[in-house]
C-alpha cells in the first residue's frame, strides 16, 4: 500500500525528553501500514545496518508466537545467553517491545536509541511507526551484542519490516483468517505471506495443521532447499494429565513438562519451542535438560490467561479474532474452574466480531459489552448487535474501568470474570488493574 508523502514536523536536534520523543513516534503512525523492504532496508543501511551483526530466531503465525517468543526467552536466558525479545503489540508500556535477558530496557536507553534513529531519517523518506521502531530494536540488540535475538513479526511475513534478517531459524506458528484486509482472503494467501520469512537453507519449524496452509510453507521450504519440520510429523506432544505433558521430538524425549502458562493449546506451542531449542542444540547453543525444564515453569506472558485478582477470580485473554477465541473457549470448558462466567469485551472494528462472539456469549452468564480507549474500537452497542444470541444478563458500559467494575461487583464465590475480545482492551484494563504495580507483580494462573 503507497503511502502518501505527509508533514511531520521534526526537531533538528535531539528530543530532550522522553515524552516528547515518543510523542514523536506515535506520531509516525499517520503514515499507516507500509508493506515492502526496501525503505527498511535503506534505513538500516544509514544506520551501518546494525542487524548483521545478531543472530536472529525469526518468529511468524497468527496466533501463539508471542507465547513461543516467550518460551524461548526464558529458556535461553537461563541457559546463560544475552537473549533479546523483539515483540509487537506493546499492552501497557512501549519498553515492553525491547526485551534483553528477560528484563526491561531503561527510559534512557528507549531516548537514545529514538535519538539516533530520527538522526538518519530522510525528510522525504519518513519511516511508518513499526519500520521505525523495529530500526531500534536491530540497533539497541547489535550495540548490546545480544544473541540469539527473537524476532517477531509484525503483520505477515514477506513484506514485514523484519524480514530483512537471516535467522538461525525460522518458525510459522498457525494459519488463521485475520488481517485479510492485508494478507489475503483464504488460508493459502496468508499461508503464503508467511512463509516469506523462509530462508534459502534456513530451517523451518511450523505447527501449521491446514492442507490449504501448509502447500506454500512447504512449497517455499522446497524452492529455497530449507529444511522443513512439521508438528506431529517430525514432533508432537501429549497431555500427561493435571497440567502436565510429553514432548516427543527428533532427538529428544522429555516427559512430566509443565508449563507457567494456563491452557492445552499451551502445550502445542511449547512444542513449537522445544523444537527449536533441538535445532537450536544442533547449531552449537548449549541448553541443558534442567534449564529447558524450569523455562517452561517460570515463563510468563502478560495478557494471555493472566490471573490479575483472585477476590473475585479476574483473567485478562487476548483472544482477538476467531481462532483465539475458540482457543480461550477450550481453556474455559477445560482448563478453568467456575460456577458462572462474566465476560468483558472490547474488541476491534475492523475484526471478526460475529466470529469471536459466536465462539465465546454460549459460555457466558453475564457479557458486559466495553471498548478500550482507541480509535478502532468497535461501540459496545454495534457490539451487542452483532450478537447471534445473548446470555441471560447482557450490559452496555462504554467506559473499560466502569465495566470491569462492574463485572466484579456482579460476581460472586466461584464467578469467574474473563476480560478479552483485544490486546488493546487487555492493554488498558491491565494498566487500569494493576494500578502502577509492576509487571513482574503479576503472575499467570
Amino acid at each position: 500500500m503507497k503511502i502518501e508523502k505527509a508533514k511531520l514536523p521534526t526537531p533538528a536536534g535531539d528530543f530532550q525528553t522522553l515524552t516528547a520523543a515518543l510523542d514523536w513516534v506515535y506520531d509516525l503512525q499517520k503514515f499507516g501500514i507500509k508493506f515492502g523492504l526496501s525503505s527498511t532496508a535503506r534505513l538500516m543501511a544509514r544506520l551501518g545496518n546494525p542487524q548483521e551483526r545478531c543472530r536472529f530466531i525469526h518468529v511468524a503465525g497468527t496466533n501463539g508466537k508471542g507465547s513461543v517468543a516467550a518460551m524461548l526467552s526464558r529458556i535461553l536466558t537461563l541457559a546463560g545467553y544475552p537473549v533479546g525479545l523483539y515483540s509487537s503489540p506493546h499492552l501497557v508500556h512501549f519498553h515492553e517491545r525491547f526485551r534483553l535477558r528477560d528484563g526491561d530496557i531503561d527510559d534512557a536507553t528507549v531516548l537514545s536509541l529514538i535519538n539516533q534513529v530520527k538522526a538518519v531519517v530522510e525528510p522525504d523518506e519518513l519511516p511508518t511507526f513499526f519500520e521505525f521502531v523495529t530500526a531500534m530494536a536491530f540497533l539497541y540488540y547489535a550495540q548490546q551484542q545480544a544473541d540469539p535475538v527473537i524476532l517477531e513479526t509484525g503483520m505477515g511475513g514477506r513484506l514485514d519490516a523484519t524480514n530483512i534478517v537471516r535467522p538461525l531459524l525460522s518458525i510459522i506458528t498457525n494459519i488463521a483468517l485475520d488481517h485479510r484486509e492485508y494478507l489475503g482472503n483464504s488460508l493459502a494467501a496468508i499461508a503464503a505471506e508467511k512463509a516469506g520469512i523462509i530462508k534459502p537453507g534456513v530451517p523451518v519449524i511450523t505447527a501449521v495443521r491446514q492442507a490449504t496452509a501448509l502447500v506454500p510453507i512447504q512449497a517455499a521450504a522446497e524452492a529455497l532447499h530449507s529444511p522443513l519440520y512439521l508438528y506431529a510429523r517430525d514432533f508432537r506432544v501429549r497431555g500427561q494429565g493435571r497440567g502436565r505433558f510429553r514432548y516427543e521430538g527428533f532427538d529428544a524425549t522429555l516427559s512430566d513438562l509443565r508449563t507457567n502458562l494456563l491452557g492445552r493449546h499451551q502445550y502445542r506451542n511449547a512444542a513449537v519451542a522445544l523444537a527449536a531449542v533441538e535445532l537450536l542444540r544442533q547449531q552449537g547453543l548449549a541448553i541443558p535438560e534442567t534449564v529447558i525444564r524450569l523455562g517452561l515453569e517460570q515463563v510468563r506472558w502478560p495478557g494471555r490467561l493472566e490471573l490479575m485478582a483472585t477476590d473475585p477470580h479476574l483473567v485478562l485473554d487476548g483472544a482477538h479474532n476467531p481462532a483465539a477465541a475458540a482457543t480461550l473457549a477450550q481453556a474455559l470448558r477445560h482448563d478453568l474452574a467456575y460456577r458462572r462466567l462474566i465476560l468483558v469485551l472490547g474488541i476491534m472494528a475492523d475484526k471478526d466480531i460475529r466470529g469471536i462472539l459466536r465462539r465465546l456469549l454460549p459460555l457466558a452468564d453475564v457479557v458486559i459489552f466495553s471498548r478500550p480507549r482507541y480509535d478502532r474500537a468497535a461501540t459496545p452497542e454495534h457490539l451487542q448487535s452483532l450478537a447471534e444470541q445473548l446470555p441471560p444478563q447482557s450490559l452496555v458500559i462504554d467506559d473499560l474501568a466502569a465495566a470491569i467494575q462492574k463485572a466484579t461487583s456482579l460476581a460472586q464465590k466461584d464467578d469467574l470474570v474473563v476480560v478479552t475480545g483485544s490486546l488493546f482492551t487487555i492493554g488498558e484494563a491491565r494498566d487500569y488493574l494493576t494500578a502502577g504495580r509492576h509487571p513482574a507483580d503479576m503472575k499467570q494462573i
